[in-house]
């Protein structure tokens, strides 16, 4: 009994350091104009605050996702930061106001961004978009920004894994038990639409608590309608593919 005290003191010493290698954020909220002929524009994203080749790299990577959801035009317009481009945005959509006023059904812009993810060597930071330019309906997608925190840098996809070409496999296996989709028969037997027939790893993989997240946003496997396919492989079942392991 005398020893429970000790081994609290331990584990509350354990859990202490686990937090200090999380970063430190506050909350990026920026909105558009607010007047009668301006888009909708509001955005709502994590600011690392540490002075780290991490966190530069998090705010740097972020603001590229902004600027590239919100860019829009004929390219020549020189973007030059968040700001920059919400203007680029807000300018576009009044020039074609201007022209087609009776045409024009407002804009909107909505960019989300969460830590889905964090331990002493990985974060991964959610990006949830929806976009209105006008036409039968939205845009709306979902990105994963995967970051190492000891070298500081943004992991392409590959950068993920000990064994791509293994893990697509099991991938591929597991998308077709969920989706229901013979395992000898075509990917695209059941509807799908994945090029030349072929299954292929989603754009879009990030680690979550649950586990690494695959997302096929909207168009990319299946029409609009369908929706975004997501497939969640827990931790204890790819860990053999994985670069850097969780413990489950």
């Amino acid at each position: 009994m005398k020893k429970t005290p000790y081994l609290i003191f331990l584990l509350l010493i354990a859990l202490g350091c686990e937090n200090e290698s999380n970063l430190t954020f506050e909350p990026l909220e920026l909105q558009g104009e607010n007047c009668k002929d301006c888009p909708t524009i509001e955005i709502n994203v994590p600011k690392a605050l540490d002075d780290t080749a991490v966190a530069k790299t998090i705010n740097r990577s972020l603001e590229e996702e902004m600027i590239s959801l919100l860019s829009f035009g004929d390219g020549e317009e020189e973007i030059t930061g968040i700001q920059s481009a919400m203007t680029s945005f807000t300018d576009s959509f009044k020039e074609l106001n201007e022209r087609f006023p009776d045409e024009t059904p407002g804009w909107e812009a909505k960019i989300q961004g969460t830590i889905v993810y964090e331990d002493p060597q990985m974060i991964t930071i959610e990006v949830e978009s929806y976009t209105y330019t006008g036409g039968a309906h939205g845009y709306g997608s979902t990105s994963y920004l995967n970051f190492d925190k000891q070298s500081g840098t943004e992991l392409e996809n590959w950068e993920l894994f000990d064994d791509q070409e293994g893990f697509q496999k099991f991938a591929e296996t597991k998308f077709r038990i969920q989706e229901d989709i013979p395992q000898d028969e075509n990917i695209n037997a059941t509807g799908f639409m994945f090029d030349a027939d072929v299954f292929h790893l989603p754009n879009n993989m990030g680690y979550t608590e649950d586990g690494l997240q695959l997302i096929y946003n909207q168009y990319e496997v299946a029409s609009y309608a369908d929706g975004p396919i997501v497939l969640v492989l827990p931790y204890n079942e790819i860990n053999l593919y994985l670069k850097r392991k969780v413990k489950s």
